[in-house]
């Protein structure tokens, strides 16, 4: 199962972030739409991310809830059909909620910087650091706290969770 390193914290000046977002992966950006629906499991998360663009991705992924840099195991299968796989899974497991952002991917390195707009949340930063079959958990801790200093993401604006957990919190 392929693993990252994943850190989120909270934005408070996504002007900046996207400038040095900018400035390290030496790009523009891209810009993806997402609507992630999560649905009911009884171990990990489950989510239909739909791209917007008639492509879509079942994703499976476990991961701890604490803020700081966290090993996360994932499983991703794409899909042709978005809205006819959120209706059956929909049907078969039940919806625990959807999440809507507009996120900027900038790869720096092996690391994916996400820069997102959350409906109903506001402006977050995921970074995900890629691991290699050899590479330890703790190089992509040590990728990822660098990354942090150089994007100016302080300590106290780390997020624990999903973006799903943070809506069903501010129900």
């Amino acid at each position: 199962m392929p693993r990252n390193v994943e850190i989120k914290a909270a934005v408070r000046d996504r002007d900046q972030l996207i400038l040095n977002a900018k400035r390290l992966s030496k790009s523009e950006g891209v810009l993806i739409m997402q609507e992630d629906t999560f649905f009911n499991v009884l171990k990990g998360r489950l989510k239909l991310r739909n791209l917007k663009n008639g492509s879509g991705q079942l994703i499976f992924y476990q991961r701890a809830d604490m803020d700081g840099p966290k090993l996360s195991d994932y499983s991703i299968s794409p899909t042709a059909d978005p809205d006819g796989l959120t209706k059956v899974l929909s049907d078969a497991l039940g919806v625990k909620g959807v999440v809507k952002k507009e996120r900027w991917l900038y790869m720096v390195g092996q690391t994916r910087v996400h820069v997102d707009q959350v409906q109903g949340l506001g402006s977050f930063m995921e970074l995900e650091v890629v691991l290699g079959e050899d590479q330890s958990l703790e190089e992509g801790e040590a990728i990822a706290q660098s990354l942090m200093e150089e994007l100016g993401v302080k300590k106290e604006d780390l997020v624990t969770g999903a973006y799903m957990d943070l809506i069903l919190t501010n129900k």
